[in-house]
């Protein structure tokens, strides 16, 4: 954490910090550090260990549906023989379909944890919508914090390289007209000569100044070897027009690039939001179709879902454990993200560790360490420019026939000027330290943020899949059976007249005999 305090503008988040200092264990259950080393096989180990978690979850959530399918497998045989014993009994008083007020209680109360469960799940499905959108967007703040770096970092690159191509121009071309002009004059040439020597020295000290030559192609996808004869300053193409290399092969190159990170990023990125999405939908789906299967009383229909909500109850618990994985890998990594880059062999490679921790840390008490090289250039291009000045104003008088060298010299002179000044502007620290604290704070303020919320969808989802599977089978109970709706399609078909006989009370009541009814008391009835 000491490390973090010079790093401007980022502090660790309280998440970080709260799940960096989990504990972590090993497959031998033994206590491990929580040192981000992504390659080491025992940090690997407690990344499987945190996972196994959901597994353990998922085992458990399997035996509570087992046991409720196993509940009501047996207790339905014992209800139908109840329920039927209670028919006999009370023929005349019951009122729904053969099931006591109890039991009808006790069905509606399954129904309506079966409708809590669903909703429990949609409210798991909207914090899934934002979580996924939050993760997306604190990805894209990283992938454009690496793209503006790769930008910078080959910009640097191609004012290196023109400059160079430049300055052997003068050396190759008008400086050595001028030598061979100036052969019969020693001062003239003596100057001419200093000119050739202090070129070549500016070119050897720009030579030196490597940051991230392998990000030239993958960025502006441009030749640093294709360059005229005059030098103009370089406006190379933003992050924002600049053609997108799709990478081809998942291999991180040796010196790390930011163009090629970012561009994998999108790629992965853009498979994780879509698949996300569409687990997002299939729960939404599930959990409509399930209330629409309840309030229409299809069994088909329920029976359907049911094999979906095992599906999603299986990758709602496969995804808690990839999350959770990647949320502890992640507050690792954002707790100290500078010593992970100092240390890794990707990043180190090609580049010292004094550049990497001048560009990371950007402090005030930090000299740059191109700073004596760049000022041995400076000093090299004016002595170069008082040269000429003093061949302009001496030997043109005598020479005139130089005057055609000396100003393509001074022309060369002047653009190599310009892009040393914007060269100095981008290799100072700020500008590259700007988007490593941007990418920090996309990777681990929103994208931590994002997985956090993703993961609590998939602990409420998978906990709500679990009660909805327990609690269908009870709800399936409070359907009617075929022979019931057949029974009951054929008593609201009988004829009202025949269902209503007479009894020999109410035959009684009218004056007539049992044996013998008047048959004018019935037709007076009937008229009635």
């Amino acid at each position: 954490m000491a490390a973090m305090a010079t790093v401007p503008s980022y502090t660790p988040s309280l998440w970080v910090r709260v799940c960096h200092a989990l504990p972590r264990l090993d497959l031998t259950m033994q206590m491990k550090d929580n040192i981000f080393v992504p390659d080491s096989w025992e940090y690997q180990q407690t990344l499987l260990v945190l996972s196994s978690l959901s597994a353990i979850a998922l085992v458990i959530s399997l035996l509570v549906v087992l046991s409720f399918l196993i509940h009501y497998c047996c207790c339905h045989r014992g209800d139908r023989s109840e329920g039927s014993e209670e028919e006999e009994e009370d023929e005349d008083g019951s009122t729904g379909h053969g099931y006591s007020g109890k039991k009808g209680r006790g069905i509606c109360c399954v129904t309506w944890v079966a409708v809590a469960a669903v909703t429990l799940c949609c409210v798991a499905i909207g914090i899934g919508f934002y979580g996924n959108s939050e993760a997306n967007d604190g990805m894209y703040q990283l992938t454009s914090s690496l793209l503006t770096a790769n930008y910078t970092l080959a910009s640097i690159d191609l004012l290196i390289s023109d400059t160079i191509t430049g300055l052997q121009l003068s050396v190759s071309g008008p400086l050595v007209s001028m030598e061979e002009l100036f052969t019969g004059s020693k001062p003239f040439l003596v100057s001419t000569r200093n000119c050739r020597r202090l070129s070549e020295n500016v070119i050897n000290l720009l030579s030196s100044i490597s940051l991230a030559r392998s990000s030239l192609d993958a960025g502006l996808g441009n030749d640093s070897s294709i360059s005229g004869a005059s030098i103009t300053p370089l406006t190379p193409v933003p992050p924002s027009v600049a053609p997108t290399v799709v990478p081809t092969s998942s291999l991180m190159p040796g010196p790390f690039s930011p163009g090629w990170a970012a561009n994998t990023l999108m790629v992965n990125e853009d498979y994780r939001w879509l698949s996300y999405v569409l687990l997002l939908l299939l729960d939404l789906i599930v959990c409509l179709f399930i209330l629409l299967g309840l309030a229409k009383q299809a069994r088909w229909l329920l029976i359907l879902m049911t094999v979906l909500a095992w599906l999603a109850l299986f990758l709602s618990w496969g995804s808690l454990g990839l999350e959770t994985a990647t949320v502890v890998a992640l507050s690792d990594f954002c707790s100290d993200p500078n010593a992970f880059v100092l240390n890794s062999t990707q990043f180190n490679s090609g580049t010292s560790s004094d550049v990497l921790d001048y560009y990371l840390t950007c402090s005030r008490r930090m000299n740059s360490p191109f700073q004596q090289l760049l000022t041995q250039s400076q000093r090299a291009l004016s002595n170069i420019h008082t040269h000429l000045s003093s061949l302009d104003r001496n030997a043109l008088p005598q020479f005139p026939k130089a005057e055609k060298s000396l100003r393509e010299v001074q022309q060369i002179l002047n653009s190599t000027e310009g892009n040393f000044h914007q060269l100095v502007a981008l290799l100072n620290c700020r500008g590259l330290n700007k988007d490593y604290i941007d990418s920090l704070k996309g990777l681990c303020y929103d994208g931590m943020e994002g997985l956090l919320y993703l993961s609590l969808y998939s602990f409420l989802s998978a906990l709500a899949f679990t009660a909805i599977l327990c609690s269908l089978p009870g709800a399936w109970r409070s359907f009617p059976s075929e022979s019931e709706e057949y029974e009951d399609s054929d008593s609201e078909s009988e004829d009202p007249f025949t269902s209503h006989q007479y009894s020999p009370s109410m035959l009684t009541g009218y004056g007539g005999s049992q044996s013998h009814p008047n048959p004018a008391h019935s037709r007076n009835l009937y008229s009635r």
